[in-house]
């Protein structure tokens, strides 16, 4: 195989490999970090991909990967990224985030879930990443492990103690009893 070919190889690969992890990558970081920094992390993170094409699990030779099977490691990598904007961008970034929630106002329609991102708030920053992961992106506790670095079942247990964490929490404050979000067998995968 020729320079060339492996080239045209290489890319098509990439090019597969962008076409189904650019839109689930882009609504992650949408859910994380601001609108005007989501285009440039989501940049770096394809820049890594490329870069670090030969160690994306379950890219194979194909051009058309399965997303269950490319997209845990690729969030890790966009999380890894977005940790990087937030450390160079740090001041400024607070600074905007404060200017912008002093400025907006809900709709008058829109659901008030303050309590919820109250309770957020007071986990710790690896517990939030781990609920929204599961909550959010849909990933099983094995997924969000690779997209982590923890193991499976430190997710699980995680998982197990967010829940009831902010079950405690939001409790009292509900307005219905039935239990919103994912059913109760969720979160747990034998996979």
């Amino acid at each position: 195989m020729t320079e060339q070919e492996m080239r045209r190889g290489r890319q098509a690969r990439f090019e597969g490999l962008a076409h189904v992890v650019a839109e689930p990558l882009h609504r992650y970081l949408l859910r994380r970090t601001s609108p005007d920094l989501v285009d440039d992390v989501l940049s770096d993170t394809l820049l890594v991909l490329w870069r670090r094409l030969d160690d994306v699990p379950g890219l194979g030779t194909g051009c058309a990967p399965g997303p269950d099977d490319v997209l845990p490691w690729c969030y890790g990598v966009a999380r890894g990224c977005l940790a990087n904007a937030h450390r160079a961008d740090g001041r400024r970034l607070r600074l905007l985030e404060r200017l912008i929630r002093t400025q907006q106002h809900p709709p008058a329609t829109a659901v008030d879930h303050s309590d919820l991102h109250a309770a957020l708030d007071r986990l710790g920053e690896l517990d939030r990443e781990v609920v929204r992961l599961w909550a959010w992106e849909g990933l099983a506790p094995r997924q969000i492990a690779e997209a982590t670095g923890l193991t499976s079942n430190a997710v699980s247990l995680r998982l197990h103690r967010v829940k009831k964490k902010l079950a405690t929490q939001l409790g009292p404050t509900r307005k219905n009893a039935d239990r919103a979000g994912h059913k109760p067998d969720e979160g747990r995968s034998s996979q």
